[in-house]
């Protein structure tokens, strides 16, 4: 488990080593996007300073790991980048003086947007993550359930009409780009079909009333992201069910409890569909990881106010700390799932401890 923790760190380092060096060269001075029409030399001087902009890249590379290490050196006397006490957001839990700095344990600092006076990334981050994780859940839900019941129905009539029409289906959810179906779900269920469906073509996890008084959760919006977040997934699943099912079934201990009399159905559920899910679980798993990242089509379509919905946003608006803390949650998010899941499977089966 150690070893697998040192080489998810080592992925989130070369991940933000990537997003530095690669919006490093993009052209533009942060200062100016800092301040936008409201510059001047002293403010832009203060603003370099204080975040390393005038220094030399390696440099600046150096500042950047220390904001987002949750050990890092810190110093409240002088006007640089390692000055913490006029920077929004900066979390320290305690520090400790070390030769007129300090090292301090700290929550990883995201720094502050180009775009919105100054407020911290970590806030912004904070609003529309839940958003994205509630989706995550409901569309990897949707798609676990139904992919096990179409699966099941697959493998219990091979090469039947419904197994061929659900093998149509999942050869189309696996290939249509997740973009495209937003547009065609939101086009048909909440716009063309919208008087029978009663739903949106979007809409947020939370609605304002009419008189804008307060605010409410409306779960109808959850309906349609969900359901095309899912559809890719769900055709995996059905598939990966139907497949498992199949080969679990010619087993030779299913044909001795068939002999034996046992009902069908009580075969199937207490024998062959707990063995079938193995490889289930694990790309399950998989995909509610991806399921963080690939939403950011879905939530922009959707108007859904997420995390995705935020990078689209952040991109347009070449709001870079906003672009690159999100990247890198997104990412820490998919290490942290895989971290937990490989420690789940130890704990299912205690060969893998050893490996």
């Amino acid at each position: 488990m150690g070893k697998k923790l040192g080489y998810s760190l080592a992925v989130l380092w070369g991940v933000a080593t990537v997003l530095f060096f690669l919006f490093a060269i993009l052209p533009g001075d942060p200062a100016r996007m800092m301040l936008d029409q409201r510059e001047d030399a002293e403010q832009l001087a203060r603003i370099r300073a204080k975040y390393g902009f005038d220094r030399s890249l390696p440099i600046q590379y150096a500042y950047y790991l220390n904001d987002l290490s949750p050990i890092g050196i810190l110093n409240n006397q002088d006007d640089t980048a390692l000055n913490f006490i006029d920077k929004p957001g900066y979390s320290i839990a305690f520090s400790i003086p070390f030769g007129g700095q300090s090292i301090a344990l700290k929550a990883p600092y995201l720094r502050e947007s180009f775009q919105r006076n100054g407020t911290p990334v970590s806030s912004i981050i904070a609003n529309t993550l839940p958003n994205t994780i509630v989706l995550a859940i409901a569309s990897i839900t949707l798609a676990f359930l139904l992919g096990i019941l179409f699966g099941i129905f697959s493998a219990l009539r091979p090469d039947g009409f419904l197994d061929r029409f659900l093998s149509v289906l999942s050869t189309l959810g696996m290939a249509l780009p997740s973009f495209f179906s937003a547009i065609l779900i939101a086009w048909l269920f909440g716009f063309v079909w919208s008087s029978y469906t009663g739903l949106n073509m979007t809409g947020s996890l939370y609605s304002v009333d009419d008189f804008g008084d307060f605010e409410f959760i409306n779960l109808k919006n959850l309906i349609l992201p969900a359901l095309t977040l899912g559809i890719r997934p769900l055709a995996v699943i059905t598939q990966l069910t139907r497949s498992s099912l199949l080969d679990v079934l010619d087993q030779d201990y299913i044909r001795t409890a068939r002999s034996k009399g046992i009902p069908p159905i009580r075969v199937i559920a207490k024998h062959a569909i707990r063995n079938a899910l193995t490889p289930v679980v694990t790309a399950t798993s998989g995909w509610f990881a991806s399921m963080l990242a690939g939403s950011v089509f879905v939530e922009y379509i959707f108007g859904w106010n997420g995390l995705g919905k935020e990078i689209v946003e952040s991109l347009n608006q070449l709001d870079l700390p906003v672009l690159m803390g999100a990247v890198l949650v997104i990412g820490g998010m998919f290490v942290l799932i895989n971290l937990i899941v490989d420690w789940v499977y130890q704990l299912l089966d205690p060969r893998l401890q050893k490996s």
